[in-house]
């Protein structure tokens, strides 16, 4: 009888103790909620690695006995399993526009980077990013760079003159493929289309198999292409996916010339993230233009360089005014939103013309 009353004894304060869990879990849950509906706004993916990954190192130290430590870090590790699916839930309905078409890499991307969103295809750059401007979609995402092909021009324009904010930089592996109809084979090609980074991307091969090349503004749109000529000659550059989409052979496979080829995507939202954590990989763009006078640009740099900011990128670009000035684009390695930060800006401001913090984020890989 002893023993029953002890069983009854621990059942008890168990449930007692689950009370008390179920009223914490509910209130975890909402805060989990304002999260998604912070990340929802500003454009932020659900996933967020060095935040899991810092959790997780942090998880053991919060329990004293070694034997049960283990089992409270799988617990963590399932609790925020089942945050990032509620979260998942906050994030059905939002929509984001992408350039191209299904199959596209930036589509790719998209479905990646926001899985339970409803993905929207525009034709151009501009109007992918008007869309986000104007309310029609909550984020657009845009191709920045390619590691082998250079940056795309036109979206860092559209950062430096237009509204929106990037609040996340997304590396993706790129993967060039040819494309064509059922039953044609590589000797049959005599000229491919694609967008012009996939073509620059494999020159190379195109150039050994004497491919003459014509542009289009996607891969994706390529292979929609080939797929309706029916033409055994004609090829696309475009990702595999894109192949059973379109109801495309695969020809050749991963035939960028560099097999390090990776593709930054920017995500735009109407809205700037503060990044109140800010990690050893936060990083910021400013855009900026500089007066008209000698040593202008050095002030500028050597600004930066006072604040200990390390620059990991910049490029200049025509500002298409009427003394054909240029804008420069910079990408820095650092917390902006700190005091160090904001004292940067202030100076920044004394010797630029025109300058603008577009974003800070957390570097990711997709």
């Amino acid at each position: 009888m002893g023993q029953d009353n002890e069983l009854d004894k621990a059942r008890k304060a168990i449930n007692e103790i689950d009370v008390q869990m179920a009223e914490l879990f509910e209130q975890r849950m909402q805060q989990c909620r304002d999260v998604a509906e912070y990340k929802k706004r500003n454009g932020l993916c659900i996933i967020d690695d060095t935040r899991e990954r810092a959790k997780m190192e942090n998880a053991g130290e919060l329990i004293d006995d070694p034997e049960k430590r283990e089992f409270y870090v799988l617990f963590q590790k399932h609790l925020m399993d089942l945050s990032k699916d509620y979260q998942r839930r906050i994030f059905k309905g939002m929509k984001i526009a992408y350039c191209g078409a299904p199959g596209a890499f930036a589509h790719i991307a998209a479905q990646k980077a926001f899985p339970e969103a409803e993905t929207v295809p525009y034709s151009d750059f501009a109007g992918t990013y008007s869309a986000c401007v104007n309310g029609d979609v909550d984020v657009a995402i845009l191709p920045i760079e390619n590691s082998f092909a250079g940056d795309v021009g036109t979206v860092l324009d559209l950062a430096y003159h237009g509204d929106l904010y990037i609040n996340s930089i997304l590396d993706m592996n790129i993967t060039q493929n040819l494309l064509g109809v059922k039953g044609a084979e590589l000797k049959d090609i005599n000229t491919v289309i694609s967008h012009p980074q996939a073509i620059r991307q494999s020159a190379e091969f195109l150039s050994r198999n004497s491919i003459a090349i014509k542009e289009t503004n996607s891969t994706a749109h390529a292979a929609k292409a080939v797929s309706e000529m029916g033409d055994r000659t004609v090829g696309a550059i475009a990702s595999e996916e894109t192949a059973s989409i379109y109801g495309l052979d695969v020809m050749a496979r991963q035939i960028n010339t560099s097999h390090q080829n990776q593709t930054r995507f920017a995500v735009f939202s109407r809205s700037m993230n503060s990044l109140k954590t800010p990690g050893h990989d936060t990083r910021f763009i400013l855009v900026f233009a500089v007066r008209n006078e000698a040593g202008a640009l050095a002030k500028a740099l050597n600004t930066i360089g006072s604040h200990g900011y390390n620059m990991s990128y910049i490029h200049s670009r025509p500002a298409y005014g009427p003394d054909w000035n240029h804008y420069f684009f910079a990408e820095l390695e650092g917390d902006v939103n700190g005091e160090n930060g904001k004292e940067l800006l202030r100076q920044m401001k004394t010797v630029c013309d025109n300058l603008r913090l577009v974003g800070s984020y957390r570097h990711q890989k997709i």
